[in-house]
């Protein structure tokens, strides 16, 4: 009965994450209908645009040129009158003359005949005898003509703009390292009028495609001019990043490539008030050191909000398979000088990387794991349990690496911000000065338990950074030194 409830269980997650698999796709489904609608009423308003601001610059340029057409034609009827008139004139005097002319020959008075030549003699000089017959001007209006037949053709040739194809994002050359991530595309086939890309990027915990509604943005990059792209200083506080791309020419972009889900493979973490000493204050992934109780006050906070099964232990815990158990109510995990709070993530496989920055005036402060049987009363580095550097600003300053209640002083500068790495199958954890990635310390042991991340501070402060990924240099570090024996073997 069991076995068929145990397969009828499977059945039933089976037909549920289906389910919810459909749903989201018919969410997509409506949405792209709403973005068809919206898409195409834009095109056409841009189509109708277009049209009109072409047919108003051809009813300017037709106005201008009717213009010059009507101008060139009073300039030319001018000249032609004036040349019309000034002939006119010519041709009357002309006949006046010819006129006496003929008189005078029919004349037979010497005096009379002589005096006429002269007035004729005369006359032929006159401008009008100098009269060009040539019009000073053409009839021609042939550079006046004009042929639309290559811009009728052109407008003829009138289509869609070319959409650039869809990019294709090259997985198993796209890199996650070092909280940067390289997204690589190509194109189907070469295309020199692309002008540029937009990559988008969102974080999500889920590996399967993009649904409608997520708990992360899209973040848009633009202008990319290359078929790759880097992004630097990230801080992976998801599972795994989406990625898309898409192709634009000056006028247009293309389509969307296929969404890519990259897994970020980060140490993602936070600090378990609820086992914190009741002398320190915990705010997400701070902690000050409070002599009044700063604990004790943020619990009498807590108990007057209203509870909801949303922050309930019990589904936080459901939410991670490493998500450590939370301290039985109403005890405090840790307690007299046992400074101490834990992080909420066990370590029970692979390597991990974090960072603490600490204020090096601190009386007192640790960093390391510990065990889940770390006792409430055990200080860090004090039991069989623990594994950490410490640092003693109390009477005199030391800076040591602790296990099992032994101690190696540390002979380099006291550094403002710790790198830790846990290789748990190797059974190694290395600090290291996290600005310059100098290795201060390695403890080679072999953990028979999952560990958690461990912090103890005495009159001071201190801060964590996670979702940081293993970087590739304590990564290199690390393969160099496996298989040598360590040097601080006595305390492991």
């Amino acid at each position: 009965m069991e076995d068929q409830k145990e397969s009828l269980r499977k059945i039933t997650n089976t037909l549920a994450l289906k389910n919810e698999e459909i749903q989201n796709f018919i969410s997509s489904l409506k949405q792209n209908l709403e973005n068809v609608e919206a898409n195409a009423n834009r095109a056409q308003e841009d189509l109708e645009g277009e049209f009109s601001s072409l047919c108003s610059v051809l009813d300017e340029l037709k106005e201008s040129m009717l213009t010059r057409i009507k101008q060139e034609k009073a300039a030319r009827v001018y000249e032609l009158q004036n040349q019309v008139s000034t002939c006119t004139k010519a041709l009357e005097s002309s006949e006046e003359l010819l006129e006496l002319a003929n008189h005078t020959l029919c004349s037979s008075e010497i005096d009379a005949f002589v005096s006429v030549c002269v007035r004729i003699h005369s006359v032929t000089m006159a401008p009008a005898f100098r009269l060009s017959l040539k019009p000073k001007v053409s009839d021609n209006m042939s550079h006046m003509m004009v042929d639309f037949t290559q811009e009728r053709d052109m407008l003829q040739a009138i289509k869609f703009l070319p959409v650039p194809s869809t990019p294709e994002i090259q997985v198993s050359e796209c890199q996650v390292c070092d909280n940067t991530v390289t997204v690589v595309w190509t194109l189907p086939e070469p295309d020199t009028k692309i002008d540029h890309y937009i990559l988008e990027h969102r974080r999500t915990n889920h590996e399967g495609p993009p649904r409608v509604r997520e708990e992360h943005p899209w973040m848009v990059v633009e202008g990319i001019r290359q078929t790759e792209h880097m992004l630097t200083g990230l801080r992976f506080d998801t599972r795994f990043i989406t990625f898309r791309v898409k192709a634009c020419n000056k006028a247009v972009a293309g389509d969307f490539s296929e969404p890519v889900t990259l897994e970020t493979n980060a140490f993602l973490f936070k600090l378990d008030s609820s086992s914190s000493h009741q002398n320190l204050r915990v705010e997400d992934l701070s902690v000050e050191w409070d002599s009044s109780g700063g604990k004790v006050q943020e619990m009498r906070k807590e108990k007057n909000r209203t509870s909801s099964p949303m922050n309930s232990p019990a589904r936080n815990a459901m939410m991670s398979p490493k998500r450590a158990p939370s301290a039985r109510v109403g005890r405090d995990r840790f307690t007299a000088e046992s400074y101490t709070v834990l992080g909420d993530t066990m370590i029970d496989a692979g390597q991990h990387y974090w960072e603490v920055r600490f204020d090096k005036e601190s009386k007192a402060f640790a960093v390391g794991v510990a065990l889940r049987s770390l006792g409430r009363f055990d200080q860090l580095g004090k039991s069989s349990a623990s594994w950490c550097l410490h640092l003693n600003n109390w009477l005199q300053q030391s800076f040591t690496a602790k296990h099992n209640n032994k101690a190696r002083t540390l002979d380099c500068p006291i550094p403002d911000r710790v790198g830790v790495y846990c290789g748990f199958e190797e059974g190694i954890l290395s600090f290291y000065n996290s600005r310059t990635k100098q290795l201060l310390h390695t403890f080679r042991t072999k953990f028979q338990q999952p560990v958690i991340p461990a912090f103890m501070v005495w009159n001071g402060s201190f801060s964590v950074q996670t979702g940081l990924q293993v970087p590739r240099v304590v990564q290199s570090g690390q393969r160099r030194s496996s298989g040598t024996s360590s040097s601080n073997a006595s305390i492991n």
